[in-house]
């Protein structure tokens, strides 16, 4: 028997179809969005370049290192362009996710759309939380690792010089880097939703999850073994907390089937 749900949704499913051209020419101005939400963002983020760059500089300043320098004539107004589109990525990311689910949600089940809502809802969170983490705390002791090497080392005076640019890249490379990595829970998460993998996998690739987290740690992070441990030990919980997340969802699917195998 076919329960009313399924039959409102299969209805649903069947008046969003439209043909190839309606698809593209939706497409085109979801896009056309994103570009003005990105453009717009850019303008203004440009504008306050200087300030950003101050803020991302805060950390190194805190380091005690007060000079940066620039070694291209034209290094200085790159790194501003870069911090604008960085800054711009970050404004127009709700907007740029609100136009990718408005474009895809009409082609998925109301059930889907239920089930990838929180997803997309989380990825900002999470991903904000692993650039603050490296920023307020990985960054810091990373600078005073790599600051400590100054000074007189076999009778030669070290010091450094740190470029701009250089700086921006080290930075983004951590804010990127904790950033992306906290969204373990959602890619582990959208993998067992979509079939790819199982809860039972997880858990048997539970000590080669700890390798890759440590081998990860050990290529977005400097060679000391503080930033490292600062890595790996938040993606590890997060890949124990991903099989937890995936156990609950697990156990309201059980309940969702249960209530459709007694409505039939």
């Amino acid at each position: 028997m076919t329960t009313p749900e399924r039959i409102e949704d299969g209805d649903e499913l069947e008046a969003s179809k439209a043909p190839l051209l309606d698809h593209l020419i939706e497409l085109r101005r979801r896009l056309l969005y994103c570009i003005v939400a990105m453009v717009i963002a850019f303008g203004i983020s440009y504008y306050f370049a200087e300030g950003i760059f101050a803020f991302l500089a805060k950390p190194l300043l805190a380091a005690g290192q007060k000079t940066l320098i620039y070694t291209q004539i034209f290094e200085a107004f790159f790194v501003k362009v870069k911090v604008a589109f960085f800054a711009a990525m970050m404004i127009a990311f709700p907007v740029i996710a609100m136009q990718l689910w408005q474009f895809v949600a009409p082609g998925l089940y109301r059930k889907e759309r239920r089930a990838l809502l929180p997803f997309l809802l989380a990825t900002p969170v999470l991903f904000t939380a692993g650039a603050a983490m490296a920023y307020f705390v990985a960054v810091p002791l990373a600078l005073h690792f790599l600051l400590s090497f100054q000074g007189n080392v076999g009778g030669v005076h070290q010091e450094a010089l740190p470029a701009i640019g250089n700086y921006l890249s080290f930075i983004m490379q951590f804010m990127f880097g904790f950033g992306f990595a906290f969204l373990l829970p959602v890619l582990l998460m959208l993998l067992e939703r979509a079939g790819i993998v199982t809860r039972k996998q997880l858990i048997g690739a539970r000590r080669y999850a700890i390798v890759a987290a440590t081998a990860i740690a050990a290529v977005l992070t400097p060679p000391d073994l503080m930033s490292q441990v600062l890595l790996a030990v938040p993606l590890i919980i997060l890949y124990e907390l991903a099989i937890i997340g995936i156990w609950f969802t697990e156990k309201r699917r059980a309940r969702e089937a249960d209530v459709i195998e007694v409505a039939e």
